[in-house]
């Protein structure tokens, strides 16, 4: 590998994670020793990228550093366009439009001779069989969930049974053929898992729920990891 490649793979390391990496794991996965990985980040801060850390504890990029579009690699293009593709396949209608809008602005700044692996990547995505269609409007679900504001749904279990829940939307789930909701339900004091095609009637309240999402995300998280140690 050139060592200009190696220093921008080191930045592209660094910015997949919000917390240090330590010297050792990057030095694995650039396949160099410690004593040249050492060596290449003092020279990028030397070069005056924000990067704070030192050996032995890890090293984090600092805020409002960025390496411009066309340093997108043919492999990541592809993966793009994979991931944009399955959206505009699965996605709501606000998401699918939102895809083919990323596709343009993507492709609008890419040099000519990239275009071809984005616009002509080889990954395909499955066509959609048996959807299960929602009777309410995913698109809002997101926007309630961005805000953390609560959400007053009819629900109706596998017998056609239907009840009244005021839940705290976390996240969405995308399976083939059907979506989850996952949120606090505050009927059942605890984590509930929702088909969004079964909730029969939503309306987004004023309200906000009080634990902030990414923390309520990480009790589910836990939550989930304890169910399946235990299964």
């Amino acid at each position: 590998m050139r060592r200009a490649d190696r220093l921008l793979r080191i930045i592209q390391l660094l910015r997949r994670h919000r917390r240090p990496v330590t010297g050792q794991r990057m030095a694995e996965e650039l396949e160099v020793s410690l004593r040249t990985l050492y060596r290449d980040i003092a020279d990028l801060i030397t070069d005056g990228v924000p990067i704070r850390g030192e050996a032995g504890v890890g090293y984090v990029l600092g805020e409002g550093y960025d390496l411009p579009p066309l340093m997108f690699k043919a492999d990541e293009l592809e993966a793009i366009m994979l991931g944009l593709s399955w959206v505009e396949r699965r996605g709501d209608k606000v998401l699918q439009l939102a895809s083919a809008d990323v596709v343009a602005k993507i492709g609008t700044v890419l040099p000519e001779a990239l275009r071809p692996f984005f616009y002509d990547a080889p990954l395909l995505t499955a066509p959609r069989y048996n959807e299960l269609v929602d009777r309410i409007d995913l698109s809002e679900v997101r926007s309630a969930i961005r805000t953390q504001r609560k959400l007053s749904i009819v629900y109706q279990d596998e017998r056609g049974e239907a009840t009244n829940r005021v839940i705290w939307p976390i996240a969405i789930t995308y399976f083939d053929p059907q979506r989850l909701l996952v949120g606090w339900c505050e009927l059942r004091r605890g984590f509930r898992h929702f088909r969004t095609d079964r909730i029969s009637a939503m309306t987004q309240l004023e309200e906000k729920y009080r634990e902030p999402r990414l923390r309520l995300m990480s009790r589910w998280k836990e939550e989930r990891a304890r169910e399946q140690h235990q299964s």
